[in-house]
């Protein structure tokens, strides 16, 4: 059984990695630095390492005694595009890149977790440490499923975490079932016939069309779905002409929908078609949707869920410990890889930090044993048991 105190022989070894990780970030599918340390350090660790895995991932295997359970961790890598406004000494050094999200935190806990049991070897089985690239909407769990990652590399079951900012720093939130919205982002050209702002009568405003479109969109989720059913729709940009007086050729209405299945998803994509065109043609124009999925909804399997609590509790105790409340209608895109391997998606306290995605966040430190424990305890018990169906 590992908790916290199992890793402070080299736990400061590993924050000083977290902290030159956070100094260096890098967008999705192009964290060649990030994914060069990874890959060298799960080497000094007498890792097995397998480079390059869709663009820029990283998976480790190790293995120990016979045969046995295999087991798939994962931790994200990539940063945001955005400026950070901290004044920490270990301050991101690239303008206008941050890791606001605390990527570099999940990776240094799987860091941690693979050294303790490179060293420790107290399992029968084998672990699979996935480093993805590319989890902000650019596709990097989808990128490596399609280079093969659960061909290459089979795993019974997979887990992650995600740190999360209101929660007591190494305290667990567990829950089964929908526990993150899917997500897809959404752009609706519509067309009409520019012409001069002062003759509206001899064009096709597409402008006009767009605006009742938005208020169509509203209606996606209240006329076509269950009160007991979840989505969100949301209009986020409108663009048209860059002059006052013109009509023009088109204008984009673009946004994005939420929601906890994906047949729920398909209903809100006809919906949203439907009403484009409907709406676009009463006003002589066209539209055409372009839906892009890039979040399937986060289910955690049942079994593997309650594993996962019993992995956390070995860590924390009860205390530390509680039951996911309502789904997030935030996405992760290791719901890609949850719909290949039965798993389990937690999420680890991360104190009083500014939210995640805000340019004053911070990841806590403090995290990295609890979430080591946690990844090394579900490996250690997946080699004496199986959990029940």
């Amino acid at each position: 059984m590992a908790t916290a105190g199992d890793f402070d022989s080299f736990l400061n070894e590993i924050i000083a990695i977290r902290r030159d990780i956070h100094q260096h970030p890098e967008l999705g599918m192009e964290e060649f630095r990030t994914s060069d340390l990874v890959a060298r350090f799960l080497e000094g660790c007498g890792i097995e390492v397998h480079r390059n895995v869709g663009r820029t991932g990283v998976v480790g295997v190790l293995r120990s005694g016979r045969g046995g359970a295999r087991i798939g961790l994962r931790a994200d890598m990539d940063a945001l595009p955005m400026e950070e406004a901290t004044n920490l000494p270990y301050r991101s050094l690239s303008p206008g890149l941050m890791h606001s999200c605390g990527h570099d935190g999940h990776t240094a806990i799987l860091l941690c977790a693979a050294k303790y049991l490179a060293q420790t070897r107290n399992f029968n089985g084998t672990v699979v440490f996935i480093f993805q690239p590319g989890e902000e909407g650019c596709g990097g769990a989808l990128a490596m499923l399609e280079d093969g990652l659960f061909e290459r590399f089979p795993c019974d079951a997979i887990f992650a975490l995600h740190n999360h900012p209101g929660l007591e720093t190494g305290k667990f939130r567990i829950g089964s079932g929908p526990i993150a919205a899917g997500g897809g982002f959404f752009d609706i050209k519509v067309t009409g016939r520019g012409i001069h702002a002062a003759y509206p009568q001899d064009g096709i405003d597409p402008v006009l069309a767009a605006c009742h479109l938005v208020t169509g969109l509203q209606s996606v989720v209240s006329r076509n779905l269950s009160p007991w059913e979840a989505a969100v729709v949301s209009v986020t940009r409108v663009v048209g002409a860059e002059a006052y007086n013109t009509i023009p050729e088109e204008a984009i209405v673009s946004g994005t929908a939420r929601f906890f299945s994906r047949a729920t998803g398909e209903i809100v994509e006809q919906a949203m078609r439907r009403i484009a065109e409907g709406f676009s043609q009463g006003l002589g124009a066209r539209a055409e949707l372009d839906f892009r999925l890039l979040f399937a909804p986060t289910v955690n399997d049942p079994a593997q869920t309650r594993f996962a609590r019993e992995a956390a509790l070995r860590a924390v105790g009860e205390s530390g410990v509680e039951e996911f409340g309502a789904p997030d209608l935030g996405s992760e895109d290791f719901s890609f890889m949850l719909e290949k391997v039965p798993g389990a998606y937690v999420l680890l306290g991360n104190g009083t930090s500014a939210p995640v995605h805000h340019p004053r966040y911070d990841f806590a430190d403090a995290c990295i044993p609890y979430g080591a424990a946690f990844f090394a305890n579900l490996v250690e018990q997946r080699g004496k048991a199986t959990p029940s169906a």
